[in-house]
């Protein structure tokens, strides 16, 4: 008796809670093998492809490219231990790679949902499952297992619409925990004072998204505004097809101009900046430094012969010493707990601008790389990020971030810090500008240095001399031989 599973959209990573389809790599009908990829997603952080931890015959599809769908949305559905009538005779081919596929992960799946990242063990939950309606001698006779396969993936098919099509009217929650898509959701919830349990969750099986919290919390703020005498308006869940929450139309308005949608990578940088200044009280100071010095160190280390080292190496050298001798910097805040954690370890953030976006890969364990290590670690990584094969991985759990923007052919900035971080140091330009060096007017190599910094975890003398420290050695690069 065939079971019909259902695979949903896996939690792909720190703090991502939706993904975009991107390209299908299975058709409905196909035989799939345990842990084979079977759709190609774009997240707000990476490409990633995810597989399946079933076997057996693919007979849904949820979702056509170019759609956006939360974390826990049905993905697809597979058959799996689908009877092939015939046996010996006729279940050769792809009937017989069902068999084989399915016996293999028919009771617990593999678990293994994102190659490489690791997941939680395989659903606990299983829908229920209607008998298998007999299949035809029709289609059960086939010499070479083709007509038999299409039979089965005929009869799995109708079944998983029809079950499909129960879930989507059939949404009924129990009286245990309420559904919620993500810690987030519920959160917002409860700093807004809302009660979930009087929400009806768009999502598959009554989950409560984030778009039916932030649709409750606009009408309740446009109820308190109305007149008395005005109706109440009432929060209507979003419509559903096959378990898929449907997008509804935003009215039309009369303003004039081109709307791009914020997703994908241009939604989350949105979403954490906004963040960040909601949430940080910020602060930003800034120097100008004589990078002469250092420009010449990095000219005769690379006239020595070996790897060559990139500026951007050294700067990372000296922020690393900087926060060993500053280590408020590298900390987070955790208001819940209202304690400041400082961090042991430094994996230390870069910008990196890319066709999809701005992207920031880390590099683990900065403070223990020298400056030829962290040089081959920055060109994998930027390579990485302009090919957009980054991972999830390389692109969370950063504690400190070097922005270098004098690449854009611009001076000074002041960083919004990458939550939830506490500093960004920025790097402007170095350009030839007139300096007093050793009491002489002179041409030198100049180059501005900003540090913005979460005031919650130090006053100005600390940012100050985190930032002098940086300069010193930028202007001096002796001044690092002392911590090496």
């Amino acid at each position: 008796m065939a079971q019909v599973l259902e695979f949903k959209l896996p939690d792909l990573g720190e703090g991502l809670t939706e993904a975009e389809i991107v390209r299908w790599l299975v058709q409905v009908g196909d035989v799939v093998a345990i842990d084979q990829p079977v759709v190609e997603v774009e997240t707000a952080k990476a490409m990633v492809e995810v597989p399946c931890p079933y076997g057996g015959v693919v007979t849904a599809r949820f979702g056509e490219e170019g759609t956006e769908l939360p974390v826990g949305a049905p993905l697809l559905t597979v058959a799996v231990g689908a009877p092939v009538a015939g046996g010996s005779t006729g279940s050769s081919g792809a009937a017989g790679a069902v068999q084989g596929a399915e016996s293999a992960g028919k009771a617990e799946g593999s678990g293994n949902v994102l190659v490489g990242y690791g997941t939680s063990e395989a659903p606990k939950r299983r829908r229920r499952v209607r008998p298998t309606p007999p299949v035809s001698p029709a289609a059960s006779t086939g010499a070479s297992g083709g007509t038999v396969n299409g039979g089965v993936t005929a009869v799995v098919a109708e079944r998983a619409l029809a079950d499909a099509t129960q879930l989507a009217s059939d949404p009924v929650r129990g009286d245990g925990p309420v559904p919620v898509i993500s810690p987030l959701v519920r959160r917002l919830a409860r700093e807004n004072g809302l009660d979930l349990r009087k929400l009806h969750g768009s999502g598959p099986e009554g989950l409560i998204l984030r778009a039916d919290v932030e649709q409750a919390l606009r009408v309740g703020t446009a109820g308190a505004t109305t007149s008395p005498a005005a109706p109440t308006a009432v929060a209507q869940p979003a419509p559903v097809s096959a378990g898929v929450p449907v997008a509804v139309p935003a009215r039309a308005e009369s303003t004039a101009g081109t709307r791009v949608p914020l997703r994908g990578v241009r939604g989350a940088v949105a979403d954490k900046l906004s963040r960040s200044r909601r949430e940080i009280p910020d602060a930003t100071c800034w120097v100008d430094a004589d990078a002469t010095e250092l420009m010449n160190a990095r000219a005769a280390m690379n006239a020595a012969g070996g790897p060559k080292i990139s500026l951007l190496a050294l700067l990372a050298r000296i922020c690393t010493a900087a926060l060993a001798r500053f280590p408020e910097l590298n900390s987070t805040v955790d208001m819940e707990a209202r304690e400041i954690v400082r961090l042991d370890q430094v994996h230390l953030g870069f910008a990196a601008q890319t066709e999809r976006g701005l992207v920031v890969p880390v590099v683990r364990d900065a403070h223990v790389r020298d400056a030829e290590s962290l040089s081959a670690e920055f060109a994998r990584l930027t390579e990485a990020a302009r090919t957009g094969t980054l991972t999830p991985a390389q692109l969370t759990g950063g504690t400190f971030t070097l922005n270098n923007y004098g690449v854009f052919g611009v001076d000074g900035s002041t960083p919004i810090i990458n939550h939830p971080e506490a500093a960004m140091l920025g790097v402007g330009r170095i350009v030839p500008k007139p300096w007093v060096h050793q009491g002489e007017l002179a041409v030198r190599q100049v180059v501005q240095l900003s540090l913005t910094f979460d005031h919650r975890v130090c006053d100005g003398g600390t940012a100050g001399g985190f930032l002098r420290y940086v300069a010193d050695c930028v202007e001096q690069p002796a001044v690092l031989l002392r911590t090496l």
